[in-house]
């Protein structure tokens, strides 16, 4: 019995192929509105480029570099079903050149996330988010988010959480909803009748272009906060010892988490609601490379903690208790002293994902070297295959992708056409078959050091889709 977290898998993620005009192009048959693109000029040797709606358009960050975060002050980003890229940049949009940007949709534009407020002694009274161990601290919330703040708590008795467009003052009613007891009030009526309610919500819909806004407490001022309300994606999230902000698919599996470096072991909020399988993390505003987390770096079974592979080089696995040394849980990742993961002062960058059944699968084949190479067995037919060796003797080899995008112009196995994230180079296609996408999984169809070494072993990510009806509904077999 075949099993999907997804009815159709191409809505979540895409390897979305373009030729490039040389001009200003908007393109919008992606299919979704990305949250996240990474994307490569095929025809020549100009760089990789993420992309991710958190950090904003116009800013990029190199796979295959240590390089910091470019910005080219909003002449290339997301635009509604698609992308919309410069004139005149051979890196993005190069004439006649084809192009590829595998693209993910994360929390997408209307997120949905709820927060439980309680009033601690603090210096006084101060308002507290999910058991953070901070007080009052500032809320970034996502603009065509909807947000629920549940205010039930005893400690909130006398405290009725209120929001406006001033401390400690001035209430803002734009797409904001008052609930006691299940039942819609007024605000006047939430404020006087707060107290003797069980249960209390506010709810807001924060619209377009909303101003800057503060929570308080109608009935004591200094006990709230600021809001930050950005046209740019992510929510505050309080799952770690640091406060990050996520913009997160749970669905999927998927998630973009900001957060700023302190020099000392923290862990942060990931929003999955489950153990991330692979992490890649930047530093986006200082020269690093970027580390690589895998949860079974540390075999079978294991946690993947005090190891990590960097994303632009070709190193195998290394030991290394700097960057990770705890495992991650379904609500936060640690990240230890290294300036790469936790630079103080640092602003710091993490894609997220987790196994997802009919979705996407991260794991570990081993190599026979010969032709008739490994099948792996993801339960799904495979759009997109990253794989890297992680331990042997002939580790120490590039980084390399497969798509369903590129495929020869048949459209038919063997997959030949890669792409290496840890260089600049053009798609390289193989004279020799390197490996086929089937229904459930792939399979190797000659040896390379670089992906099928006799006993060498490799880790991988794939995403793709469980096999689907005319009306997307998953098949009950394969």
């Amino acid at each position: 019995m075949a099993y999907t977290a997804t009815d159709k898998a191409i809505s979540f993620f895409r390897p979305y192929s373009y030729t490039g005009t040389g001009s200003s192009t908007t393109k919008t048959d992606v299919g979704f509105t990305p949250d996240m693109a990474w994307g490569k000029n095929r025809a020549n040797n100009q760089g990789h480029w993420i992309i991710d709606s958190v950090r904003g358009n116009g800013n990029y960050i190199g796979p295959n570099t240590t390089g910091a975060q470019n910005n080219d002050v909003g002449a290339y980003g997301f635009t509604s079903g698609g992308f919309t890229f410069p004139s005149g940049d051979a890196f993005f949009n190069g004439s006649g050149n084809g192009h590829i940007a595998w693209s993910w949709l994360m929390g997408g534009t209307a997120p949905s996330k709820t927060y439980t407020v309680k009033v601690v002694s603090d210096g006084g009274n101060k308002y507290r988010f999910d058991d953070f161990g901070t007080s009052a601290v500032t809320l970034d919330l996502q603009e065509g988010g909807t947000y629920t703040f549940d205010v039930s708590d005893s400690s909130m008795n006398s405290h009725p959480f209120v929001i406006g467009t001033a401390a400690n003052g001035t209430e803002y009613s734009t797409g904001v909803t008052y609930k006691l007891d299940g039942v819609t009030k007024t605000y006047s009526q939430y404020t006087s009748g707060f107290s003797a309610a069980t249960s209390r919500q506010l709810i807001i819909t924060l619209a377009a272009s909303a101003p800057a806004l503060y929570y308080w407490c109608s009935a004591h001022s200094g006990m709230g906060g600021a809001i930050n309300t950005n046209s740019t994606t992510g929510s505050s999230d309080f799952g770690g010892t640091g406060q990050s902000l996520v913009n997160a698919n749970t669905t999927t599996g998927c998630s973009i988490v900001k957060y700023s470096g302190t020099g000392s072991a923290q862990s942060i909020g990931h929003g999955l609601g489950v153990v991330p399988n692979m992490m890649w993390i930047r530093r986006t505003d200082g020269t690093e490379d970027w580390a690589v987390y895998f949860k079974e770096h540390g075999g079978a079974g294991g946690s993947g903690v005090n190891y990590y592979q960097a994303l632009n080089t070709t190193e195998k696995r290394s030991s290394n208790t700097n960057r990770f040394s705890v495992a991650p849980t379904s609500s936060a990742f640690t990240v230890n002293t290294h300036s790469a993961v936790n630079h103080s002062g640092g602003t710091h960058i993490a894609y997220c994902f987790a196994n997802k059944p009919g979705f996407s699968k991260m794991g570990v084949y081993t190599g026979n070297g010969n032709s008739d190479g490994p099948f792996t067995y993801t339960g799904f037919k495979p759009s997109f295959v990253m794989y890297k060796g992680m331990e042997g003797s002939n580790a120490v080899d590039n980084w390399e992708i497969q798509d369903n995008a590129r495929f020869n112009t048949d459209k038919r196995n063997p997959q030949n056409e890669t792409l290496y994230p840890n260089l600049n180079n053009a798609e390289g296609v193989d004279t020799t078959d390197r490996m086929d996408f089937l229904s459930n999984g792939f399979k190797m169809r000659t040896n390379g050091s670089d992906y099928n070494g006799s006993g060498q072993q490799y880790i991988y990510m794939a995403f793709g889709q469980t096999i689907v009806g005319s009306n997307n509904v998953p098949a009950t077999a394969y």
